[in-house]
């Protein structure tokens, strides 16, 4: 056989590995899902996504943005709302895709955790009350914390894309109304950020399964608002300020904020307007810690009495000299 026949048939090998190689990737590209959101809402308006997957195998954590809006081996996204009255209003959780229920689990109590005890006391239903989903060529996704007594779906029911399954809730291991979401492959878990793959970290390709595009937000609002007693983020989280009437004889107007993923050296700005355009409060805070979750708030004693008409607040969350958070919000002192 002649060198030339030779290369010839190697070339030609080559040419061969080359077509069924890229034949694998557009199956597999062409056979990857697009999943749609397990919440119906606007992100980024009335909710939020506080955690992702955490992408570092070690001790540490990171987010597929490379920051660090997750926690060490969290597996999957928090789709969360402001708070409990929010909840009760019903917020649906749905379906990602088309699939058929595998398991449910239904009757646990909405809590939030917020101390040791009371998390020993739902060791092994930490998903409180959740579904899992089969769906094609081995994809599984799994909903948890569902509002007890919402779920309405039962084993073995065949659910189309955007199927209501039940209510955002806040049980078994769970701080703050959300649903988590995780998304698997043949028993793996998969960073729908990201995609299927074997690497770690950050600072990979990515290949998004969302059907929409969703932008990576590691800071932002939550829900912000006025009260008339110091707030707590339990106070927050159970609604006590929500839609909050003020009169003119309350011991104190405070205006706070609530929000996620503020990091040292970020700067806060507040100001408080009364009725009659006057600036109450005019003051800049520097954060001194990173905090994957912040609750923050200023505001003035009552000595006699407020004075009646609209009150302004305005907050700014400065970061290297850009604005990350600008909102206002307003309240009518009777």
């Amino acid at each position: 056989m002649s060198r030339l026949l030779l290369k010839r048939i190697k070339i030609m090998s080559f040419i061969c590995v080359l077509i069924i190689v890229s034949f694998t990737v557009i199956t597999f590209a062409s056979s990857s899902p697009k999943f749609g959101l397990p919440i119906s809402c606007n992100l980024g308006k009335n909710c939020y996504i506080m955690h992702y997957v955490d992408l570092d195998p070690t001790p540490k954590e990171v987010d597929f943005g490379c920051g660090r809006q997750t926690y060490d081996t969290h597996n999957g996204t928090d789709f969360g709302i402001a708070n409990l009255q929010v909840m009760k209003q019903g917020v649906s959780v749905t379906a990602i895709a088309d699939g058929v229920v595998l398991r449910v689990r239904d009757g646990v109590e909405d809590d939030l955790i917020s101390n040791q005890e009371e998390k020993k006391a739902i060791e092994g239903k930490e998903c409180g009350n959740g579904i899992v989903i089969k769906h094609e060529n081995g994809w599984e996704s799994q909903y948890c914390h569902l509002k007890q007594n919402s779920i309405i779906v039962k084993n073995g029911m065949k659910v189309k894309k955007g199927t209501v399954l039940g209510m955002v809730g806040t049980s078994g291991l769970s701080s703050f109304p959300h649903v988590h979401l995780s998304i698997r492959n043949n028993g793996k878990i998969v960073d729908p950020f990201v995609g299927i793959t074997d690497k770690t970290g950050c600072e990979i390709k990515k290949n998004s399964l969302w059907d929409r595009s969703i932008n990576y937000i590691p800071t932002g609002l939550i829900d912000a608002g006025f009260a008339d007693e110091i707030p707590t983020q339990q106070k927050l989280w159970e609604g006590k300020f929500y839609r909050h009437q003020i009169n003119s004889k309350s011991p104190q107007l405070l205006f706070w904020i609530n929000m996620f993923g503020v990091l040292e050296n970020d700067i806060e700005y507040f100001q408080l307007v009364n009725p009659n355009n006057q600036v109450i409060i005019n003051q800049e805070n520097p954060i001194k810690k990173s905090s994957r979750l912040w609750m923050t708030y200023t505001g003035k004693n009552n000595k006699s009495t407020l004075e009646k008409g609209i009150w302004i607040g305005n907050y700014k969350l400065i970061r290297n000299n850009q604005i990350i958070v600008n909102l206002e919000r307003k309240i009518t002192i009777n």
